[in-house]
């Protein structure tokens, strides 16, 4: 299980932590604490020192309530971080995008793995991936960020979670984009209540039987809703999200704490491989 991607190569038979990386001014985790360029590449840095393989470079906030930003401002964030990350880093960048441009320029300077929130459901989404023939991360979300979180409703959230990214899938394939191109992260708090999350977690392996799956828990509201605990205070939680996703079948995990998430893998393994 490898994705491939300007003639690198990323092993999905071991777990991969990819480092969040947001370039905006109101991101519901870090506040826009990287919002300028040289203190988003130290950031970077720092993340790939403690075990990142893959740093997700995100232009636009997609916390719940969140404005759409324009296609200009996107740009405007997202290349030239881009950019300087292929110019000074060898590994694998990611951007968190559902605009085909920002994808078509992005790839111009080095992007390897384009992650959409839309499952390429925007204008011309589909034919800029299957031209560009990167990896793609196709996910679930019901509504849109501004709304997402007012009232969400399953009958069955993991079967018509399944059933959407299948369909997302299918169009994909049929738009020319290749399977092995293909990820799949079922949208953890975008567009899902607390057991909604819960009930997505332990039934993540339903999902990775069909693609390589992506899981992004970091620092949610799945955490403070459960503990009572404000963002800066779910670190252990969202490691012991990320564990437990990894249990469950994950190849990727999205974290803001590299460090510690990597801890906690190692110990996974070594408990593993003994």
């Amino acid at each position: 299980m490898q994705l491939y991607a300007n003639g690198k190569t990323l092993n999905l038979n071991q777990v991969q932590i990819m480092g969040i990386l947001n370039i905006t001014p109101d991101s519901f985790s870090d506040s826009g604490q990287f919002f300028a360029l040289d203190k988003a590449l130290y950031h970077a840095e720092e993340m790939l020192k403690n075990g990142a393989s893959i740093i997700d470079v995100g232009g636009e906030s997609t916390r719940p309530g969140a404005q759409e930003v324009s296609e200009e401002e996107e740009l405007a964030r997202v290349i030239p971080v881009v950019e300087a990350l292929r110019q000074r880093f060898d590994c694998w960048i990611s951007v968190d995008t559902s605009k085909a441009l920002v994808m078509q320029e992005s790839a111009k300077v080095g992007m390897d793995l384009i992650n959409d929130i839309r499952a390429l459901s925007e204008p011309f989404a589909l034919e800029t991936v299957a031209e560009l023939n990167l990896p793609v991360c196709l996910m679930h979300m019901q509504g849109q960020p501004r709304t997402m979180q007012q009232q969400p409703q399953y009958d069955d959230v993991v079967q018509e979670v399944l059933a959407f990214l299948q369909e997302r899938t299918n169009l994909a394939l049929s738009a020319g984009i290749k399977k092995e191109n293909i990820l799949w992260d079922v949208g953890f708090g975008f567009g899902k209540t607390l057991q909604h999350n819960y009930k997505l977690l332990q039934q993540l392996g339903v999902f990775c039987q069909n693609y390589p799956v992506l899981a992004g828990l970091s620092r949610k509201s799945m955490f403070g809703q459960l503990l009572n605990k404000p963002v800066e205070e779910r670190l252990i939680a969202s490691v012991t999200g990320a564990l437990l996703a990894v249990q469950n079948g994950a190849r990727i995990l999205r974290v803001h704490d590299v460090e510690a998430t990597k801890d906690a893998l190692q110990v996974w393994l070594a408990m593993k491989q003994a």
